[in-house]
């Protein structure tokens, strides 16, 4: 499911944000793009991403603004600067055209400048609290999107449902008409025909029309997807199954059909089939 949430905390080094976006996927997906100082906090953000997400895409952004004033983020090591401006003055005693070396240079040295240990707990500690609320805040937005896709589920469910039980009605009917059909034509050929290879040749049309099973099927399923958007929860992968279930009763219940009106029927279903998948591939 689509949903987005931002929690944001003003620190002693600046403006810690947490921002998290999901896009819909077939299975959990998880992108984080963290500073330096929580690089590290990224297998336990995973974990609980993956206990509170079945799946989607999820894209998490930290960012931290520090204050202009701020003059307590960097730790300057100076027994680490001294010993690199002696290995700078020694190197360019021997090259022959040394270009000079600025300030920015010398910090991007590793380990020149750290930040305090302390900062860097804090630091963590407030980014974990600002992604368990946008966590939080992102499931109940994608709750509140489940609700709505679950009423268009619903609606579309009561049309195939209405669709199954017109064909269901009409099929006494329609093996009437077969019966019938027949019977003229066994008359316009004028011929003596064998009663019992008449009750056969019926028995055996009447076999290839039968969807019985297939409507019986159609009904499971449909109080199967009622049973699983009542329970909750996670439950889009199971849907999902179901509508290839359902589209499969729908071609097959197309290809016995012996009549206009069955095969339009037919055709509705799986057009309402399909608008279901649609709609369920938005659902956790």
């Amino acid at each position: 499911m689509t949903a987005f949430a931002r929690e944001s905390a003003p620190l002693n080094e600046g403006v810690l944000t947490v921002e998290l976006r999901t896009v819909n996927h077939r299975y959990l997906d998880c992108t984080f793009k963290l500073p330096d100082a929580l690089r590290v906090m990224e297998p336990q953000l995973r974990d609980e991403a993956g206990k509170a997400l079945a799946r989607g895409k999820l894209e998490c952004l930290v960012r931290l603004q520090a204050h202009q004033n701020n003059t307590t983020a960097y730790r300057i090591d100076d027994q680490r600067l001294a010993d690199l401006l002696q290995a700078v003055d020694a190197l360019q005693t021997q090259l022959r055209e040394p270009a000079p070396v600025n300030a920015l240079q010398v910090l991007q040295f590793p380990g020149v400048y750290t930040q305090a240990e302390e900062t860097n707990e804090a630091l963590q500690q407030a980014a974990s609290t600002l992604f368990s609320e946008a966590l939080k805040n992102l499931q109940e937005t994608r709750g509140r999107e489940g609700q709505t896709l679950a009423g268009l589920v619903l609606d579309r469910l009561s049309q195939v449902e209405f669709e199954v039980e017109a064909t269901r009605k009409v099929l006494p009917e329609l093996r009437e008409q077969q019966k019938q059909r027949l019977q003229t034509r066994i008359e316009a050929l004028d011929v003596d025909a064998d009663p019992g290879r008449i009750e056969q040749e019926m028995v055996y049309l009447a076999q290839r029309a039968d969807v019985d099973e297939e409507l019986d099927r159609l009904d499971a399923h449909i109080s199967e997807v009622r049973r699983a958007l009542k329970k909750g929860g996670p439950c889009g992968r199971r849907l999902d199954f179901l509508m290839q279930e359902l589209n499969r009763e729908a071609n097959t219940l197309s290809s016995k059909s012996q009549s206009s009106k069955t095969t339009q029927n037919a055709v509705e279903l799986k057009v309402l089939i399909e608008q279901m998948r649609e709609q369920i591939q938005n659902i956790e």
